[in-house]
């Protein structure tokens, strides 16, 4: 079954986001999302795993209180969250998703 993690980097401080709350959904055919997991990136801005061990294969989406780590860092945003959706397509596969996080923009891509 399929596992999820996640790395969080500020790149306008250069750093790592530690304490970014990070969620991740299943979403249905019909669109509707339940949440399966969710936890807080570490001092490093990682999430080693979201969810069980063994998540089937979907559609999910982690969202990214973004709103909540810029707060804490006392600096102001745009995106008060970030929701990045993506197929789980291999069973056995490993998504681990970073995020390229700065006060007005945000990238990502599939890391390995």
């Amino acid at each position: 079954m399929a596992s999820v993690s996640t790395h969080v980097l500020d790149n306008a401080r250069g750093r790592p986001a530690a304490g970014v709350p990070v969620a991740l959904f299943r979403v249905s055919k019909a669109g509707l999302a339940a949440q399966v997991a969710a936890a807080v990136t570490d001092a490093d801005g990682r999430v080693g795993r979201l969810g069980e061990p063994d998540l089937p294969a979907g559609t999910y989406r982690l969202v990214f209180d973004t709103a909540a780590y810029f707060a804490a860092s006392g600096q102001r945003a745009f995106y008060p969250e970030v929701a990045v959706s993506f197929a789980a397509t291999e069973p056995d596969g490993h998504y681990h998703v970073p995020l390229l996080l700065s006060p007005f923009a945000y990238s990502t891509y599939r890391g390995s």
